[in-house]
């Protein structure tokens, strides 16, 4: 996975503690200045499917480049419509122009569709867009009647209705969702996983390293044999130990800091901010641990144990360089993408490439990048309905559908029966003879394009209780799952995390403004004392200058929300 992206669509710190109301949407205060949602008028019971008779909707919709243009001709929206009877109107974008068109086509209420799905807007566009009355609230739809599905994900994971809403208890959008792991086994708590090429350490008699020490003994043996490496695995171009991209997000090795001081050195979080266990916001670019963390990574710069081109590099050289197996450290999402590996060779254990324990150096511990609240989370990617809506319950009853549990798997990675025979999923049963989304054998087929061809994104909840009960999991994700679990779970000390929220446009283009310059000072502070270390006069300037660009603002917003939320709202469970 690339950086981390900066937008205001992740800038959302915590959840508010917000009660569950009426239904189980709730009603939530009209305020705020948006206009009311249409009065339901729904049929005794709730809508039945197939209706009797045909209706038709109008949707905006986007598609990857090189798969099909026309939605409708997709198997997931063919089987859809079999089953409702009712059509969809499509207005497709190709989703390398959904950036460009979806602003145009959002500013001319005239024409635009009813609902939108995938919607794909951040923060700052759902309360923007709000606010203009070009999308209306949701809560009075979310109802057992009508959407009983999506009430179901909401009983059984509560924290999601809560971070669906606005200050004012709105609910503007109908979230995606996507369980790999819950809490702290979530396959998002650790995104720049470290990882060291165990064929070198079997060549050269090494150990596994557990503290900053043996790592730093590690990649200086790697450094003085790299002769010995070259020849006895056909190196062609120098042994890099440490290969990074610095500031690169998942690619970066600021974890390797996390054992620092108090154990906050440098957690995967680009705000730089981690709640303390009494509920303190903090800046770790402020604390002792994060400076001794970044000395320390200076001290393996001067020993020749960088790439040179870390701090520089693009995500095309990185990988490059990682096949051509030069590396004996590196950080991404899956090493897989970095170094050439197969799915066989990770499974049988034959990949010469392993996860890295966390380091120990004063002590040990992993900050998670994410808790449980907001794993596998986002709430403006599903689906969005229009000031447009002829009948908006209707349009709510059609999208419940895609909450189904053996629905959504497949608007999220494909479907199966397909005619081309390049089925993401076959159908089969569980233990308890029940119909389950079993993953298929994709062969040569690479398994991102075969989903960009068959899924349809938009609302959908896969929650980690569905896998073995309605599909498989993905195998390319169980392996990480498996290792996070086994290797960085167990680490994983702190107490609090930021859950995801919906803040305040005030706030939220406050945080915004503050980051941008606190961020790069930040940024850019690292990356200089990486190569060239760290004096105390700097290191007061560095200081100053976050003070100078606010930082105690910025922490203050965090605070303000944290004091309000509940535990259940904030600890990493």
């Amino acid at each position: 996975m690339s950086k981390m992206s900066k937008t205001l669509a992740l800038i959302m710190a915590i959840v508010m503690s917000v009660a569950l109301l009426a239904g189980c949407g709730g009603s939530g205060n009209a305020g705020g200045g948006a206009a009311s949602a249409p009065a339901a008028e729904v049929p005794e019971g709730g809508y039945t499917f197939p209706l009797a008779e045909k209706a038709e909707i109008s949707g905006l919709t986007r598609f990857p480049a090189n798969t099909e243009s026309e939605p409708n001709n997709r198997t997931i929206y063919k089987r859809l419509e079999e089953e409702t009877n009712v059509h969809i109107n499509w207005k497709a974008i190709q989703s390398d122009q959904w950036g460009d068109k979806i602003a145009l086509e959002m500013a001319n209420i005239k024409t635009l569709p009813e609902f939108i799905s995938p919607a794909g807007l951040g923060d700052a566009d759902i309360l923007k867009y709000a606010k203009q009355g070009v999308i209306i609230p949701l809560e009075s739809y979310i109802t057992p009647e009508i959407m009983p599905n999506l009430c179901k994900v909401f009983e059984q994971a509560p924290e999601y209705l809560d971070m669906c809403k606005d200050e004012n208890g709105h609910i503007w959008t109908l979230p995606w969702i996507e369980q790999l792991g819950v809490g702290k086994t979530a396959i998002q708590t650790i995104g720049n996983m470290p990882f060291i090429n165990t064929a070198w350490l079997d060549f050269l008699g090494l150990e596994m390293p557990k503290t900053v020490d043996e790592f730093e003994a590690v990649l200086l043996a790697f450094r003085d044999n790299a002769d010995k490496l070259k020849a006895e695995f056909g190196i062609d171009g120098d042994i890099i130990p440490l290969a990074c991209i610095v500031n690169g997000g998942n690619e970066d090795c600021r974890v390797l800091c996390n054992g620092f001081g108090e154990g906050y050195g440098d957690p995967d979080d680009w705000r730089h901010i981690v709640i303390t266990d009494d509920k303190q916001v903090i800046c770790a670019a402020t604390t002792d641990g994060w400076r001794a963390g970044v000395e320390w990574l200076h001290k393996l710069y001067t020993e020749g144990l960088f790439d040179p081109d870390a701090f520089t590099q693009e995500w095309s050289t990185y990988v490059a360089k990682g096949k051509s197996g030069r590396y004996g450290v590196c950080f991404s999402w899956d090493v897989a993408n970095i170094v050439g590996l197969t799915m066989s060779d990770i499974q049988n254990g034959t990949a010469g490439w392993a996860p890295l324990p966390m380091l120990k150096a004063d002590t040990v511990n992993l900050t998670p990048n994410t808790g449980s609240l907001t794993s596998g989370f986002d709430r403006g990617r599903g689906a969005v309905i229009t000031a447009n809506a002829k009948n908006p319950a209707l349009i709510c009853a059609w999208l419940d559908l895609m909450y189904r549990p053996l629905q959504s798997p497949q608007n999220n990675w494909g479907t199966y029966g397909e005619d081309d025979g390049f089925d993401i999923f076959v159908m089969g049963t569980n233990d308890k003879g029940e119909p389950m989304l079993q993953h298929a054998d994709l062969g040569d087929h690479s398994p991102v394009e075969v989903r960009e061809a068959e899924m349809v994104d938009g609302p959908l909840a896969v929650l980690d209780s569905y896998y073995g009960v309605y599909v498989t999991c993905p195998d390319d994700a169980q392996y990480r799952l498996d290792w996070i679990k086994d290797i960085y779970t167990p680490d994983m000390h702190t107490k609090y995390v930021f859950p995801n929220a919906l803040l305040s446009a005030d706030d939220t283009k406050e945080i915004s403004n503050l980051l941008a310059d606190i961020d790069k000072c930040i940024e850019t502070y690292r990356a200089n004392a990486i190569m060239n270390g760290i004096t105390d006069a700097d290191w007061n300037q560095f200081q100053a200058d976050l003070q100078a660009y606010k930082l105690d603002q910025l922490l203050a917003i965090f605070q303000k929300y944290v004091d309000a939320a509940s535990d259940a709202a904030l600890i990493a469970k």
